[in-house]
């Protein structure tokens, strides 16, 4: 008997059934963690739902950060790509900038690209500084930019010395690297030589320092965190990058511990940091109700503060208290029902938390531009061969900061710690998908409308590209690349509004009006006849 990955995969041409059948694994027993492929290039002539090293670097790493002027050199629709549309919400501090809601370019036309840029590269700096007054510029270079060789670096060290302010170069083309991880991981090379390091803030009379990596405040969600963590008494010294201030991350060696929530768009820095400062990083998932007390037990063991445990406790009391009537009502209208995930960075992991809070089982779950460890666990990092892309993305060698490296934790307590909490961990996703479910790498289009058909999900959740194509298919679609403007999603009230809006979806009488692509509906005698047609 065919299985589901032989069914879906049966059309394609012998070499790229071989290649693809790689990247798609069925989890069969609860012991056995499969081999999956990732983090290779996309078969050419595939409709990928992933995107490019610059959407990773600018759209979702450096973009976020609001007291900085982005400007981007090239085309004006890769401009437009990466503003606004993941939501990322920023406030302004008393006495800062936030530039969040604008959108810089360089707007490159034909002739720029046969002839150069960097003259218009050099007038928007200019103008930004005249019209703005911006404490730091960052420049993310496109496709074009890198095809031509405007050089980006030579102009934000000019830029520096003739505004007297910071200016930072990426070297991001969207060609570059896999996908959008090669992106992330040149954006935290480029904070960790130039930005990391850099502050003076003094938190010695602050208790719990703690920074938030990986959390990038779509739709509000790095304020819901912070909420419950400054209750408890943590103080949050920067957020990289949600609502992030270039002031904070400067600082962000100050802390004791690095919260990971995201790992593959910032365990890069994470180790650095760990390396060059001594500050160990914890792996946290604030989606989920569940996964959110045990986030915030971890930390508290962490720290072993008996002051700390009990605040942790009664604040985990008070946020559950608030809402258990409401969590038992949508797990009574959802429970039962089945999703796909497919979305990037861990959220494809870390949702599967919150649908089985409210009684919904994952059966697909996918990352765009996931590694084998974001899938197996880090234990399987030495068996992982270089990546063929890796000599477009500079390994940095992270040395000791003398200065300001500290001993947060001795030897002894830190691998006592690693047996009980996560630190310096991740499982990966596997390890926590039900048995029988399909894991699939770098889903294309073909496959998502496959899938769809032979599983037959109630929901399915994933990023602007597929949304739409899944609606047409008579399933409740919805993105959790921006949360379609809703949110926040993350911690206790988080989840009460995810629950909100899933339930509302589902229940909606529209899918009733949408018949599937793939049918075709003939009335025959009478009768209603369903004719496969070729999508």
């Amino acid at each position: 008997m065919k299985s589901v990955v032989d069914k879906v995969l049966e059309k394609y041409p012998a070499k790229t059934f071989k290649a693809r059948k790689k990247h798609i694994v069925i989890k069969d027993s609860d012991d056995m963690i499969p081999e999956i492929e990732a983090n290779v290039r996309t078969i050419p002539g595939i409709i990928t739902n992933r995107g490019c090293c610059y959407a990773g670097c600018k759209g979702v790493v450096v973009g976020p950060i609001k007291d900085m002027v982005h400007i981007v050199h090239g085309p004006i629709g890769c401009s437009y790509y990466t503003w606004n549309v993941r939501r990322n919400k920023a406030k302004s501090e008393e006495g800062g900038d936030n530039f969040i809601n604008y959108v810089f370019s360089t707007d490159m036309q034909e002739k720029d690209i046969v002839f150069g840029g960097l003259a218009r590269l050099r007038e928007a700096i200019k103008e930004a500084v005249e019209i703005f007054h911006p404490k730091a510029i960052s420049i993310s270079a496109t496709c074009p930019v890198g095809l031509i060789g405007d050089d980006i670096n030579a102009i934000a060290a000019e830029s520096e010395k003739l505004y007297g302010i910071q200016v930072l170069a990426f070297n991001c083309e969207g060609y570059k690297g896999v996908s959008q991880s090669a992106g992330h991981h040149i954006a935290n090379n480029n904070f960790i030589k130039n930005v990391i390091g850099k502050g003076t803030g003094d938190y010695s009379d602050k208790k719990w320092n703690i920074n938030i990596l990986g959390e990038y405040n779509i739709g509000g969600d790095a304020w819901e965190v912070e909420r419950v963590l400054n209750k408890i008494g943590y103080n949050v010294i920067a957020t990289l990058t949600g609502d992030g201030s270039l002031d904070h991350i400067k600082n962000a060696h100050k802390a004791d511990l690095n919260l990971v929530q995201c790992h593959r768009s910032i365990n890069y820095i994470a180790e650095m940091l760990e390396t060059k400062y001594g500050t160990p990083w914890l792996k946290v998932n604030f989606i989920g109700i569940d996964a959110m007390i045990e986030t915030l037990r971890n930390m508290a063991k962490f720290f072993g503060d008996e002051e700390l445990i009990a605040k942790t406790e009664k604040v985990i009391a008070e946020e559950v208290s608030a809402m258990e009537g409401e969590l038992q009502y949508y797990y009574e209208k959802l429970k039962g029902r089945t999703a796909f995930l497919f979305v990037g960075g861990s959220r494809s992991h870390h949702y599967q938390n919150l649908l089985r809070s409210f009684g919904v089982e994952t059966v697909l779950s996918g990352y765009e531009f996931g590694h084998r460890d974001d899938y197996e666990g880090r234990e399987i990092i030495p068996t992982i061969r270089p990546d063929a892309d890796s000599k477009n993305i500079e390994e940095l060698k992270v040395e000791k900061d003398e200065k300001n490296y500290r001993i947060i934790l001795s030897p002894e307590k830190y691998e006592k710690l690693k047996k009980e909490i996560p630190l310096g961990y991740y499982a990966g996703m596997i390890k926590e998908s039900k048995k029988n479910a399909v894991i699939i790498d770098d889903l294309n289009h073909y496959e998502t409308e496959t899938f769809l058909k032979i599983l037959k999900p109630d929901m399915f959740f994933s990023g602007v590209k597929d949304k739409y194509v899944v609606q047409k298919m008579g399933v409740m679609a919805k993105q959790l690349h921006s949360y379609d403007y809703s949110g926040p999603y993350a911690g206790f009230k988080g989840a009460l509004n995810f629950a909100r809006d899933v339930e509302a979806g589902v229940f909606t009488p529209a899918w009733k009006y949408v018949t599937p692509p793939w049918k075709k509906m003939a009335l025959v005698e009478g009768t209603v006849e369903e004719e496969a047609v070729q999508c």
